[in-house]
Order: C-alpha cells, then structure tokens, then sequence
C-alpha cells in the first residue's frame, strides 16, 4: 500500500495542554480523505503540524514517502495548503498575489499567467482580478487561497474547512476540480464540520476526538451501515444531543 500521508505517534503540546495525542494516520496516495472532529479536537493543528507550520512534540510523519523533519522544503514543493487562517497578502491584486505564489514554486511566467487566468475564471474572480485582496470578502478570500494552493499542481492538497463562506455555484465547481484531482491519483485531506459534503466527496475518513485518532478507514466501513453523521454523533457526542433543551421552547410559562 502506497500512502500520502502517514504519522507515527504523533503528539503536538502547548505547555500543559495536549492538543494531538499519539496520531497514528494513514492516507492512501489518490484518496479523498476527510478529517473530522469537533472544535477543538486537533484538526487544525495537526494540518498544521503536517505542512510545516508547527513543529510536532514528539512522533514521526511521512508524506509522499519523504521524511517531514528530514526534507521540508522537497515536501512543501509538492503540496497545497488551504489554512484556517488565509494568511493572504493583502496589499496585492489577485493577479499579482498569483504571480508571486507561482514564483516561489518556480513556475514558468507564461504557465503562471495561463494558470492564474484559468482559476480566477474557474473561480468567478476575473472581474475582480485587479482589486486588492484586502476588498475582498471573506468568500473570496477562500477562492483567492484555494487558487494559490492549486496554481503549482500540487500532489497533494490539504484543505482546513474550504466551503465555509463559498457560494453554491463556487462549491459544486470546486467539488468537480476537486474529484478530477483524485481521479488523476493526487491526495486530498479535508475538513469539514458539514458531513454532508464529506459524504459526497470523501473515500476515507478519520474521527479525532480531544486530540485521539478513534477512527479511521473507508467511508463505509466507519459509518458501519449508518449515515456518517449519525456515526459521528455517536462516537464524540457522548450524551450531548440527549438535553431538556431550551426552557421557553418547552411549552413551560416563563
């Protein structure tokens, strides 16, 4: 089995609290592989941990069969990142915030340019093309640092809640760019709070919970004949949906 990702042990530490716990992940290379968990359960970080932006505690990890503490650099050439924080350059237009990204991954000018034209119209951010960045809305920002994430033709791709603030016409077109990624054998690793999404696109998926791997496999074999949102709830819910609810929607006089 050849994998895109793989983690041993990985554990991730912020003074006394442990945010990542003894991660054992294993992401087939050309799977489309959803990484869910509640708020704060370590999904972030370790995205985060995985390409280059915080170092791991302790623990091991592998991408594209290359060592992560070992050849960084071989490693960040390869991949694209979507961060929950955009973490854009403002002060640029689309155009020449693209054109700075396609620079530092090497890329002919010309394949820059024709890239850049070909997702900002993907995209529906043509007409905005030459308004800074700044101006755009949070939305747009999405669609301006997917675009830098895919510019490079990255072998594998990590995407920290992409569809949060994208409009439905954007969304089923990146969710096809998205599938003919896979289908041509790249990796995709996505999360998402909308299970849904992560049912229609996802081959694989793993749960993290308060910093613990507690699943992980194929879709099916997860979701064990239920919907996956049902298996969800079921495995990190712990009681949570069985409340009295709101008092003055009981039908009680306040």
């Amino acid at each position: 089995m050849e994998y895109s990702i793989e983690t041993y042990g990985l554990n991730k530490t912020y003074e006394e609290v442990v945010a990542v716990k003894g991660l054992d992940l294993r992401v087939e290379k050309g799977c489309f592989y959803g990484f869910l968990g509640p708020n704060g359960a370590g999904k972030s970080t370790t995205i985060k941990m995985l390409t280059g932006i915080v170092p791991p505690t302790s623990g091991e990890a592998r991408l594209l069969g290359i060592p992560l503490t070992r050849q960084p650099l071989q490693i960040k050439r390869r991949i694209g990142v979507v961060p929950e924080d955009l973490c854009l350059f403002e002060n640029l237009t689309a155009r020449e915030y693209l054109a700075f990204v396609g620079r530092m991954y090497k890329l002919p000018a010309a394949v820059s340019l024709r890239r850049t034209e070909e997702l900002l119209e993907l995209l529906g951010l043509t007409d905005a093309r030459k308004t800074l960045i700044l101006e755009y809305s949070h939305g747009m920002k999405k669609k301006i640092s997917l675009a830098a994430a895919l510019i490079h033709d990255p072998d594998l791709l990590f995407l920290d809640e992409p569809f949060e603030g994208i409009d439905a016409v954007a969304s089923r077109t990146i969710k096809e760019v998205l599938q003919q990624m896979t289908a041509q054998g790249r990796t995709i690793f996505l999360t998402s709070h909308i299970l849904t999404i992560v049912e229609q696109l996802c081959t694989h998926v793993g749960i993290i919970h308060q910093g613990e791997l507690i699943a992980q496999g194929p879709i099916a074999e997860v979701a064990e004949g239920d919907t996956l949102e049902n298996r969800f709830v079921h495995i990190v819910g712990r009681g949570q949906t069985d409340v009295a609810g709101l008092s003055w929607l009981g039908g009680r006089a306040v």
